[in-house]
């Protein structure tokens, strides 16, 4: 059975949420210790652009592996 694309979508949307909490909270915790202190506003921030790009990434990759195991592309070039 194959995952449809909205469902793939709606995935990794959900898992790059979850991440991009975690990301948040890690670099408030985290860039202190390397002595960059910036404001919880740009954290928010920084977390987003890379959210973004973990979307497209995230959602490329499944709808490849997704192809890669249909039988039906095996002899398409």
């Amino acid at each position: 059975m194959n995952q449809t694309r909205r469902h793939s979508a709606l995935e990794t949307v959900t898992n790059v949420a979850v991440g991009y909490l975690v990301a948040v909270g890690s670099q408030v915790l985290i860039f202190p210790l390397f002595g960059v202190h910036i404001p919880l506003s740009s954290n928010f921030a920084i977390g987003g652009y890379f959210t973004v790009i973990s979307i497209v990434r995230s959602y490329c990759l499944r709808r490849w592996f997704t192809k890669l195991r249909r039988p039906s592309n095996a002899n398409k070039v």
